[in-house]
């Protein structure tokens, strides 16, 4: 696997996974894409945007799954459908309630590559957490999922697969309702959103389309651990809220915990975003900042924090984050006292900085602790795995 160094993550070209019975799944093209997918099976130019446009609502407005169901369309033309097409869903392999009401799902693809999603529930949202990724570019080492390797990036039909298959268990169909409980999304789940960025963008393009899933681009977040000559990209081509994995003020801290810094450092990664299109006060870049016992959590770092959005004067929301426990993790979550002495120094300074409330320990489904696989590794062995990505990085640098 490739890690962060002089160069950038290669993912491999994926090959289309072709079914058993020869269709093709719908679930993932764009508007162009679906009305060509159409005319190559026979039906007629003329109709194809017409008919492309009748499948679009049944699918992501309504989130029907056989073509029999889509009344508007003639039944001869259904049937000619449903040969050649199908309208899928990830495989649920396991799905767990937390006692605090988080869901968590683990999904399959047809290729049999794992990967997990989350919904959390509040009294004013309900939060989907989307994976991007089967495992992750990156190895942030207090993240669960940095311990895996990249298997692949998910297809856009898998990402919004997972809207889709949320919405289905909250009966949330059509999209078009008030008092849903899906309210917003967040790229925050497996992987390294702005790595995988033309299907990730391709499938939040289809979540906010207004004829179909209707999300609006203010109620979704993009998560990156800083991945600069993508977000103003980002910014401008997909332009939803944005969310930095900060971490730690230190360049020596945030090179142990986030080593994508050895690539592209704090202070880049700041002027990045002060510069990222559409960031205002009333659409503030949220940097999340894991709280870690000894090692980024003194008075300190608070006040550093507060120098840095200063100093490049971004409108930010910070918010803290206590560190979330896994097999083999190599830290421990600050104290709470100094949790909310911490966040305190940041609110006095006019920067909100609220504490997140862990949620969905108990399935391990809290913030860092996906992972596709349930093995448990060893802290000798997590140690050992750091010490390689370590020495790539070095060898990297000097090359």
């Amino acid at each position: 696997m490739q890690i962060p160094g002089n160069i950038d993550p290669v993912v491999s070209p994926r090959a289309p996974i072709v079914r058993a019975d020869g269709r093709r799944d719908v679930l993932g093209l764009d508007r162009d894409e679906l009305r060509a997918a159409l005319i190559e099976v026979g039906v007629p130019e003329k109709q194809a945007r017409m008919r492309a446009s009748q499948i679009w609502h049944w699918v992501y407005h309504r989130g029907v799954t056989d073509f029999a169901a889509m009344a508007n369309i003639a039944k001869d033309v259904r049937a000619e459908l449903e040969q050649h097409f199908v309208v899928g869903r990830p495989e649920v392999v396991t799905a767990q309630v937390s006692t605090d009401g988080t869901r968590k799902w683990l999904l399959r693809a047809p290729d049999g590559n794992e990967f997990e999603m989350v919904f959390i529930p509040d009294a004013d949202r309900g939060t989907l957490c989307v994976s991007s990724q089967v495992g992750c570019t990156l190895n942030c080492r207090f993240c669960y999922t940095g311990t895996m390797k990249l298997v692949r990036n998910l297809t856009p039909g898998e990402i919004v697969g997972q809207v889709m298959l949320a919405r289905d268990t909250l009966g949330e169909w059509p999209s078009a309702q008030d008092g849903r409980l899906l309210t917003n999304i967040v790229m925050m789940g497996m992987g390294e959103p702005l790595y995988n960025f033309d299907n990730v963008k391709k499938a939040l393009n289809i979540i906010m389309d207004e004829a179909g899933i209707q999300l609006s681009r203010r109620r979704i977040t993009l998560s990156t651990s800083g991945v600069v000559p993508m977000m103003a990209k980002a910014g401008e081509e997909i332009g939803v809220n944005l969310a930095v994995s900060l971490h730690a003020v230190t360049k020596d801290v945030r090179d142990e915990i986030v080593p994508l810094n050895r690539k592209f450092g704090i202070e880049e990664l700041l002027a990045a975003c002060a510069a990222y299109p559409g960031a205002n006060n009333a659409r503030r870049i949220t940097f999340e900042y894991v709280m870690l016992k000894d090692k980024n959590d003194s008075d300190e770092d608070a006040k550093e924090l507060v120098r840095l959005l200063r100093k490049y004067k971004i409108p930010a929301k910070v918010n803290l984050i206590p560190f979330n426990p896994w097999p083999g993790s190599a830290y421990e979550c600050s104290d709470w006292k100094q949790i909310e002495r911490f966040s305190d120094i940041v609110f006095k300074a006019g920067i909100s900085a609220p504490i997140r409330t862990p949620r969905g320990r108990d399935i391990m489904a809290a913030c860092g602790q996906l992972k596709s696989e349930s093995q448990k590794i060893s802290r000798a062995e997590l140690d050992r795995i750091a010490a390689e990505k370590q020495a790539e990085i070095m060898a990297d640098a000097v090359s």
